[in-house]
């Protein structure tokens, strides 16, 4: 059975699947504005104050659905209609003030912005307020909270505000494209922009005698996803979608192995180049140590060079759990071998838009890539396997990884690194929680994910990383 973290997920991925089938049927322009209405065709909305707005909601999902706008480059964006029922922003004033008369909150105020009423109950001026937080954390009461939004909260790049209008919006400029304020907004109202569209054009037109291999690049973590079913049959519907071949991203990732831990010993000093989000927080915020941010291609984009490269013709769509990986695709070095990128949601909405009942197929095969490059998928496992890749090619180099799980131990490193503090001298940045098995286009999240891609990889146990890429050289 399907499983999906919460209901807003479960809302996104019907209004996907919709609008894949009726893509595939050549009938989505003309009934784009009936998918709302089948979605919720009831007389109570599950969403919004009225079921005409909850439709109105529907279509600006099934817009982006589409693709979105081509004036809006980012590919996280905020519907604004559905971003309104939360409360505004910032510190406020808790029904657990007792009026004391010691006054700390207004003791401690710089901005003059805490007042009281004639029972000595606290209130905050929020034309002064800061949000310096001084109030509430010298309250003896904890009466003073932060209301922040989920997606402020998510948002560990401060890329998100709000309008004077109560909406959320998004700087494109400090935005990261991680996807932590799609998963965490309860209303849905931010999500990223999805290609579905597009590769179910390029299904369709390699079997209408286009001449092109159509190949789907997957990466790891799909090992923690589809738990409903084996993942031998995820590969056999991949198949059945219409992909000529699926090939493991880990196999780039083997490949990245090799050449990022070369790097590393050349130089003495590097970043991971893995994680698109980690190093556009790099460029962003840390300006400086870009020159440090490794050369070397992500997985996805080495296996679709390198697929590019040895078949004429060939098309590539990457399937995996990052958002981010869809701005990865559009930069100029990425750009002419990935044609599309769907998330592991999108994945399912797509099977299930051509009827195919995983649990009824045979197992396919996937077998390219080592353990190491499997374990590229969870925090920890690129420090690993650029160690390893030093053993096997006997650089007499120790690497001295500083794993960082998630963004916020991200900027405590490279603040280290900017002050010269940082000991270690390889930084492992995954901007989501936990790595890539984080993503926010995963099914299911969690720290039981990560034993599924060990797992996963300890079926490969007895490939070296020298030994998958070799054999792949050996087929140029």
């Amino acid at each position: 059975m399907r499983k999906f973290d919460t209901k807003v997920q479960y809302l996104k991925y019907k209004v996907l699947r919709e609008v894949a089938r009726l893509a595939w049927e050549d009938k989505l322009l003309e009934n784009v504005l009936d998918i709302p209405k089948s979605i919720a065709p009831g007389k109570v909305p599950s969403i919004g104050c009225c079921v005409y707005k909850e439709r109105a909601i529907l279509g600006e999902r099934v817009k982006l659905a589409m693709g979105g706008s081509k004036e809006k480059p980012n590919v996280i964006q905020v519907i604004d209609i559905a971003c309104d029922e939360c409360p505004a922003a910032g510190y406020e004033v808790t029904s657990s003030c007792r009026g004391c008369l010691a006054h700390r909150c207004e003791d401690v105020c710089k901005r003059g912005a805490i007042s009281f009423d004639h029972n000595h109950v606290a209130h905050i001026d929020k034309t002064k307020c800061v949000e310096c937080g001084m109030c509430s954390k010298v309250c003896p009461y904890t009466a003073i909270a932060n209301r922040k939004r989920p997606c402020m909260n998510a948002c560990k790049v401060k890329a998100i505000s709000i309008t004077e209008d109560n909406v959320a919006q998004i700087d494109d400029n400090k935005c990261i494209s991680c996807g932590a304020c799609v998963y965490q907004c309860p209303f849905g109202a931010i999500t990223d922009k999805s290609y579905i569209t597009n590769v179910i054009d390029l299904i369709k037109k390699s079997q209408s005698g286009k001449d092109y291999k159509l190949y789907a690049v997957v990466a790891p973590s799909i090992a923690s996803q589809f738990t409903y079913a084996k993942l031998g049959q995820v590969i056999t519907a991949i198949k059945e979608l219409g992909f000529h071949t699926v090939i493991e991203a880990a196999l780039g990732a083997d490949m990245v192995a090799l050449e990022e831990s070369k790097e590393l010993a050349e130089k003495g000093f590097l970043t991971s180049s893995c994680c698109p989000a980690f190093v556009s927080y790099i460029k962003s915020s840390f300006p400086d140590l870009v020159p440090f941010v490794s050369h070397n291609m992500s997985p996805m984009g080495a296996m679709a060079k390198y697929i590019k490269e040895t078949t004429p013709n060939a098309k590539v769509v990457f399937i995996g759990p990052c958002t981010a990986k869809k701005s990865e695709m559009m930069l100029d070095n990425v750009k002419p071998y990935v044609d599309a990128v769907l998330t592991f949601e999108e994945l399912q909405a797509l099977i299930d838009s051509k009827d195919i009942d995983l649990e009824k197929l045979d197992e396919g095969v996937l077998d390219d890539a080592s353990y190491y490059g499997r374990i590229f998928a969870r925090s920890g496992g690129l420090s690993d396997s650029v160690a390893e890749a030093l053993k096997e090619q006997n650089i007499d180099f120790e690497a001295n990884p500083c794993v960082c799980d998630g963004i916020d131990e991200c900027r405590v490193a490279l603040l280290k690194k900017s002050k010269n503090i940082l000991k270690e001298n390889f930084i492992e940045g995954m901007a989501c929680v936990n790595g890539c098995i984080g993503g926010a286009g995963c099914l299911t999240h969690g720290e039981k994910n990560k034993a599924h891609v060990d797992d996963y990889g300890r079926e490969a146990m007895e490939k070296s990383i020298s030994d998958t890429v070799a054999i792949l050289n050996m087929l140029k």
